[in-house]
């Protein structure tokens, strides 16, 4: 299969879990705004994707589900979240795929924190100009308590789920780990 394909491939089928993920937390709202099922797939997808693709299916998947399902409400949640998500497969792919001179579990772990940093700032400022508009206003207490201690136990399991997919990736040979030269002729 050529390689565009199957990154295409790949690609719908992250957008496809990531409209399904948050069905197991949907009945509990509360819950899926702790476990962030969303973000697995997008996080994942700019990983192994690349960001084009990250960045594309994680502004799409929450749009489309607010289109298709009514969850999470369009305005101002999922407009948000597609801003927080695109940041998360951009970086992602960008950090881990571009920037990063070898890939492995630390590189994979650095990448994983930056994308999350850098999307709940863009979806703080995306937020608080969202909620502007209706004369309302995001506090720097409301934005943490939403962007960080809410969302621990997602960013949790974010830390622990895709570094392990990760890894069965490798040993599968599906989406090898990349070592720089430097590191691949010391290896030998």
């Amino acid at each position: 299969m050529n390689k565009h394909l199957r990154t295409l491939t790949l690609s719908a089928l992250f957008l496809a879990l990531g409209l399904v993920l948050p069905f197991f937390t949907g009945q509990i709202p509360q819950v899926g705004s702790m476990l962030l099922p969303m973000h697995i797939p997008v996080l994942l997808c700019g990983l192994i994707c690349g960001w084009q693709y990250g960045a594309a299916v994680g502004f799409v998947v929450p749009l489309l589900r607010s289109v298709l399902f009514g969850m999470p409400p369009l305005f101002p949640t999922a407009l948000s979240m597609a801003f927080e998500l695109m940041t998360y497969g951009l970086m992602a792919g960008l950090l881990y795929n571009t920037l990063s001179r070898w890939q492995c579990i630390r590189a994979l772990y650095r990448c994983l924190i930056g994308a999350m940093v850098a999307g709940r700032i863009v979806w703080g400022v995306v937020q608080a100009i969202l909620l502007g508009l209706t004369g309302s206003a995001l506090t720097m207490q409301v934005f943490l308590a939403s962007a960080f201690f809410n969302a621990i136990p997602g960013i949790i399991v974010q830390l622990i789920l895709i570094p392990a997919v990760m890894v069965a990736l490798n040993r599968t040979g599906l989406v090898p780990f990349r070592q720089s030269e430097k590191s691949a002729s010391a290896a030998r």
